[in-house]
Parts: C-alpha cells; sequence; structure tokens
C-alpha cells in the first residue's frame, strides 16, 4: 500500500506476481523444515520472490516420507525441531536419497557445523542469515549437485547487460552499473517484453527494509536512461503510469 509519498511493503505468499521473478530457478523445489512459524514464513516468501517453489511442512512426524513424496531438489533444515534432531533428519534422508541439504539454525557451535556436515550435510548457515548470502549458497549448492548454469548475459534491441562485468553495452560502448541499477535492469531483463510493477521492483530491491520513498526508484530509473544515452540508446526503458516499466 503507498501512505503519502512512502511505500510500506506488504507480503502476501497467496498473492503472486504475474511477472518472472528469476527464471532460472522456475520448477526448483526446495522443502524448508522449520517449527518457527514466523521464521518458515519469511523463508517461504523470500524464495518464492526469487522463483523457487517451497514445501513448508508444519509436522516431522514422518518427514522422512514427506521428503521422499515431494522430490525436492534442495532442503533447508533446522536443528532444533520438536521431537526430532536435524540431524537425525539428515542422516535418514542420506539413506534414502542424495537430496542436497542446507541447514539453517541459530546454533553457532563449530561442533554442530562439523557433525551437521559428518551427517551429510552439503552447507552449514546459521541464523540471523542475510538474504543475499542465503540466497547465493543455495544457489551455488543448487549449481554444483544440479549442473545449473548461470546466466550472465542478456539482449534486448542490441542492447546487453552483462551481470559478471555490471556493465551495459551497446555496439562498441559500454557503461558501468551500481549494484542497484544492475539489479533493476537484471528485472527487466528477465521479463522483456512484459510491464513490471514498481511495487515488484521495490520489494526485490529493498526487501528487508519496510519503509521506501517513492522517488528513490524513480531517481534509479533515470540514472538508467542517462547512461543508456551516453551509449546513444533512447526510449529503450518504456513507462506506463500506474502499470510499471518494461524494455
Amino acid at each position: 500500500m503507498k501512505v503519502g509519498f512512502v511505500y510500506i511493503i506488504v507480503y502476501n505468499r497467496k498473492q503472486k506476481s504475474n511477472f518472472k521473478r528469476n527464471k532460472r530457478n522456475r520448477n526448483m523445489k526446495i522443502i524448508i523444515i522449520e517449527d518457527e512459524i514466523t521464521i518458515r514464513n519469511e523463508l517461504q516468501i523470500l524464495l518464492e520472490n526469487a522463483g523457487y517453489e517451497t514445501f513448508a511442512p508444519d509436522s516431522f512426524s514422518d518427514i522422512t516420507e514427506q521428503i521422499i513424496k515431494e522430490e525436492p531438489d534442495l532442503i533447508l533444515l533446522d536443528v532444533n525441531l520438536p521431537g526430532i534432531s536435524g540431524f537425525d533428519i539428515c542422516s535418514q534422508i542420506r539413506g534414502k536419497t542424495e537430496v542436497p541439504v542446507i541447514f539453517l539454525t541459530s546454533r553457532t557451535d563449530s561442533m554442530d557445523e562439523l557433525t551437521g556436515i559428518l551427517r551429510g550435510a552439503d552447507d552449514y548457515i546459521t541464523k540471523p542469515y542475510q538474504v543475499p548470502i542465503l540466497l547465493a549458497r543455495i544457489a551455488t549448492v543448487l549449481k554444483r549437485t544440479k549442473g545449473i548454469r548461470e546466466t550472465t548475459g542478456f539482449t534486448r534491441k542490441e542492447v546487453t547487460l552483462d551481470i559478471s562485468k555490471c556493465c551495459l553495452f551497446y555496439r562498441e560502448k559500454s557503461a558501468e552499473l551500481t549494484k542497484n541499477e544492475m539489479k533493476i535492469l537484471h528485472m527487466l531483463f528477465q521479463n522483456s517484453g512484459n510491464y513490471v510493477g514498481r511495487m515488484d521492483l521495490i520489494e526485490y530491491l529493498w526487501e528487508n527494509q519496510i519503509f521506501i520513498d517513492d522517488n528513490t526508484l524513480s531517481v534509479h530509473i533515470t540514472r538508467i536512461r542517462e547512461k543508456l544515452k551516453t551509449l546513444g540508446v533512447s526510449d529503450f526503458i518504456e513507462t506506463k503510469r500506474g502499470v510499471g516499466y518494461k524494455i
């Protein structure tokens, strides 16, 4: 919702955006085994916004059977669960499947981390987690275990966005981008031909902040357009009032 010139970002997992946030992650399923409802819901929203499909059971008595049934691509697993240890669940999982497991837990002792790895986990992340780092480590494990290839270049109307170099290219010219400029363009390129809403962009850029000045996104878009002009490109980003932006 919008109040004055400030956005209050409200997440609702049941309300799906029409655009694709991350085409690369589509059909990749992650099971979240976490007993804290707030954290479980937060992880579901975060992962679904990143393009993953999620399954988050609230009962763990037959968790191994649920995992086999759901056939996930990755499991996020807490250690402290009611009635059973995450370490024991990991051992049970390893007896039946090689699906990658990442422990996500508040237990920070090095011996706990060693136990997790010895039980067959692929990574061990402690809470509180940083969202970009969590997503990066999930992507790394999936890339290693599933052979996912990272797309680093996108082209539209002869304009190329190079993620690895954080640059825009047009013919023989190039322009460096800031982190947020690159993220905006990344989303627009991923959804080329379709409008991406302002709120979708704001949530994607500032997912952990509650109050965002309405003018902040406009400033970034203006700077991107100025950089495109230096490359000799005009009218690349289209604006439709009340709808959003598209390329």
